[in-house]
């Protein structure tokens, strides 16, 4: 009788802790989705701000033509670092915000691919982003093993292609860039399965809610960076150049 009711005890935590990773992992993938379409909204409305009939408005020399574009690039990497560090010390309701404010800075920051890119290969390449980020999140999640080794090794490669596209702003190489934009594709996709199994590791079902509320904005945040990375490198391939 003992065993059977240690056997039933043991389900129905098994069962809880399920369905609270589940919960916690779906909160995840939607403020991660909710992010993208701030940036999405926000890259397209700056773009049709900043453009008409195919010449720059006062808006859009400002943005794209003056020394406000570095503050323009720079804002989101600042915007993360802040969220990053403070994140520990701020509310639940707080650090979404500053979540979906950085996603609006990031969809400003990407509005000037509208200007190199048509708007057709830009839909495509996210919808074939979207496919292959999915599929690869999923495996992240359901496999059994251990991504850790790989993990390093793609974070190590983040650091020689941010390495590489710094000297490449200089040596302007296609051939390097296309190096770069190989790599990139590479490292964001094994990033992406290895992010997917770290935030489900990080998943404790006895955190309190705030914790809970934390860890699913950061991990948000991490998908989210992931997401736009191969997203970028991918538009390099399968983007079509305004003439």
């Amino acid at each position: 009788m003992s065993d059977r009711f240690n056997y039933q005890t043991r389900a129905q935590t098994g069962a809880m802790i399920d369905e609270g990773l589940r919960t916690y992992m779906l909160k995840v993938y939607n403020l991660m989705a909710l992010g993208l379409a701030i940036t999405g909204l926000a890259a397209f409305g700056t773009w049709q701000l900043a453009v008409e009939g195919g010449q720059l408005t006062a808006f859009g020399t400002a943005l794209y033509a003056s020394p406000l574009k570095w503050v323009v690039m720079l804002a989101p990497l600042a915007m993360v670092f802040f969220l990053s560090f403070r994140i520990n010390r701020m509310s639940v309701s707080a650090a979404q915000t500053t979540f979906w404010v950085y996603a609006a800075l990031m969809g400003l920051s990407l509005s000037s691919i509208f200007l190199v890119f048509t708007g057709q290969s830009i839909v495509q390449t996210f919808f074939v982003t979207a496919a292959s980020f999915g599929a690869l999140s999923l495996y992240g999640y359901t496999t059994k093993r251990d991504l850790t080794a790989m993990g390093s090794f793609m974070i190590m490669g983040l650091f020689g292609l941010i390495i590489a596209s710094i000297v490449n702003i200089f040596l302007a190489s296609s051939a390097l860039g296309f190096a770069i934009s190989v790599l990139g594709v590479l490292i964001f996709a094994g990033l992406t399965a290895y992010d997917t199994q770290k935030i489900k590791e990080m998943y404790y079902d006895g955190d309190d809610a705030a914790v809970m509320g934390r860890k699913a904005i950061m991990g948000a945040l991490t998908l989210y960076l992931d997401f736009v990375n191969l997203f970028m490198f991918m538009l390099q391939f399968l983007g079509n150049r305004n003439n």
